[in-house]
């Protein structure tokens, strides 16, 4: 599988990027699941682990590759896509996944700055550090190119969220990002997409029905005109395809996968 292509996905030990990455697999590609795997202190939930991350990885015989790194380090970006490159000869696709909430549950003007570092750090200058590493390696592919980059925003870039101001902030600012790095990519080929879910199921949505004092995520489920909440597999289905070459239209754009996500 040689000219099998080839992804590296961030946040990749659970949630929307562990979906992605069986998508992916599933459907033919090698990837390189990358996962910081480690608690941070200032993150009031356990993240994802080392055994998650190899989990994902052994589902799909040798198809994936498992790497802990911390999208914060650039550097360690840098040389995940090039150990991408050197193995698999290539790098097609970019998934940036990684993201975290820090907080919430208080009004803007009881927070400070540290409050909100972590979403920065991760859900904003982790995307961009994807960015730095992976989009050089895909321009290092001969024309036509068919290189995505595509980042996980939220609905929360959209609408306002009650006492999640830092969390809108961070969200806003993956959208504006991937807009930037589309008009700097115009005529190389190679596309960037941010994708909004909706209320999916996942740690970080478990994190807001605690902040919000809920019984359980599905009670957020009214908020959206499906009525009910999104698994991560189906917000991975549009990531996949936006990793196509059949996506190469969508480009600057934010698509909404929010299951008609109400303001």
């Amino acid at each position: 599988m040689i000219d099998a292509p080839v992804a590296v996905v961030t946040g990749a030990a659970r949630g929307i990027g562990a979906a992605t990455v069986h998508r992916l697999a599933d459907a033919g590609w090698r990837v390189v699941a990358v996962d910081a795997c480690a608690d941070d202190p200032r993150v009031p939930y356990a993240l994802a682990t080392r055994e998650q991350l190899r989990s994902v990885a052994r589902a799909h015989n040798g198809f994936v590759d498992d790497v802990v790194a911390d999208v914060r380090d650039l550097d360690a970006l840098i040389a995940v896509v090039r150990s991408a490159e050197e193995r698999f000869g290539r790098l097609d696709a970019a998934v940036a996944a990684a993201a975290v909430m820090t907080g919430g549950g208080r009004p803007l003007w009881e927070t400070v700055t540290a409050d909100w570092a972590p979403m920065f750090d991760v859900g904003v200058h982790g995307v961009a550090n994807l960015a730095r590493a992976a989009v050089p390696a895909m321009l290092r592919r001969p024309a036509p190119r068919t290189g995505r980059f595509v980042a996980l925003a939220s609905a929360a870039a959209h609408h306002g969220m009650w006492r999640l101001a830092g969390y809108n902030a961070a969200k806003h600012a993956v959208a504006g990002l991937v807009k930037g790095l589309a008009h700097d990519l115009r005529g190389t080929g190679v596309t960037a997409v941010a994708v909004s879910p909706g209320s999916t199921r996942t740690d970080l949505l478990t994190e807001s029905a605690r902040l919000y004092d809920l019984d359980t995520v599905d009670d957020f489920a009214d908020h959206q005109l499906l009525g009910r909440i999104l698994e991560p597999a189906e917000i991975a289905a549009t990531v996949a395809w936006l990793c196509a070459p059949e996506s190469a239209c969508v480009t600057g754009s934010v698509i909404h996968a929010d299951g008609g996500f109400l303001p």
